[in-house]
């Protein structure tokens, strides 16, 4: 079936995603941030971050994804074909945010990592300013340890 639907051209050939549909079944963490939990999907090979939060209508208050890369790097992301506006928190390997960039639809600029980086936390855009977090704030929980 996946070899069909490839020689129609509706998977993407990275990653067998059917091109229009959300990715949901990606492994999960729970991430702290103070008080607050996120529960994350993990997206940690390229095909997997290709599509991140594409075609997606919605997300719960507390979801996002977690972007892992293999080794830290200036990071850019943009929204083609993301609908729901995000705000990008670009992280350090000891979890400090370093650089929140609030997202909009559809919108093809990039938003870039003023640092090297090897996580980008994608939430429901708002996320952190409506708990007062901040870049400096450090990240608990998945692959910054911590309780």
């Amino acid at each position: 079936m996946a070899a069909l639907l490839a020689a129609l051209g509706l998977l993407s050939p990275a990653s067998g995603q059917a091109q229009g549909q959300p990715q949901r079944d990606l492994p999960r963490v729970t991430l702290r941030a103070g008080m607050h939990l996120i529960h994350a999907q993990v997206a940690a090979t390229p095909a997997q971050r290709a599509v991140g939060l594409m075609w997606r209508r919605d997300l719960a208050p507390n979801e996002g994804m977690l972007f892992v890369f293999e080794t830290p790097a200036v990071q850019c992301f943009w929204m083609k074909n993301t609908y729901v506006p995000l705000t990008a928190a670009f992280v350090a390997d000891d979890g400090r945010i370093v650089h929140l960039a609030d997202m909009q639809p559809l919108d093809e600029r990039s938003h870039c990592s003023p640092e090297p980086v090897r996580y980008v936390l994608e939430v429901a855009q708002g996320w952190f300013a409506q708990r007062g977090l901040r870049p400096g704030f450090k990240l608990a929980g998945g692959p910054f340890g911590g309780r």
